[in-house]
């Protein structure tokens, strides 16, 4: 079985971000975005710097990878996702978190929803999505591709 995610335990304002960071989303949001049972078992973290690309939230889907010389993925995870979310300036946080909640999150609960229930084939392999808010909404890009 899976140790739960770390979501209740990093707290909104935390002083390992330049106060002029802040992070768009509080593991509060991704709860209640996901339901209590996802957001238990999904790895949530905060990452400290920002994204070049100006991403604020990203999930990666993790498949069995194993390897002959112990570098590969613990079994205990794989089949799950991991979530991160990045800080932007402190000064833009409040129009993001309500772009984001309103957009990303939701679209978020979708694809973990989708991603446990897809074909075998598809959980074999790597997959993620990303958001970005672009003016009043999020945009997304699956697998690391450039935003459009």
């Amino acid at each position: 079985m899976r140790a739960p995610g770390i979501l209740g335990l990093v707290p909104a304002r935390n002083r390992r971000l330049p106060r002029d960071l802040s992070w768009p989303l509080t593991p509060s949001d991704i709860r209640a975005a996901l339901g209590e049972q996802v957001a238990d078992a999904a790895d949530v973290s905060f990452v400290d710097q920002p994204r070049g690309d100006g991403t604020l939230l990203h999930v990666e889907w993790t498949p069995p990878i194993s390897s002959n010389y112990g570098s590969g993925i613990h079994p205990a995870l794989w089949y799950s996702v991991s979530i991160r979310v990045a800080p932007l300036p402190s000064t833009e946080r409040a129009a993001a978190r309500s772009i984001l909640r309103e957009h990303a999150l939701p679209e978020l609960a979708a694809w973990i929803r989708a991603a446990q229930r897809a074909p075998e084939a598809w959980t074999l392999t790597r997959h993620s999505r990303s958001w970005r808010t672009a003016g009043s909404t999020a945009v997304c890009t699956d697998d690391r591709q450039p935003y459009r």
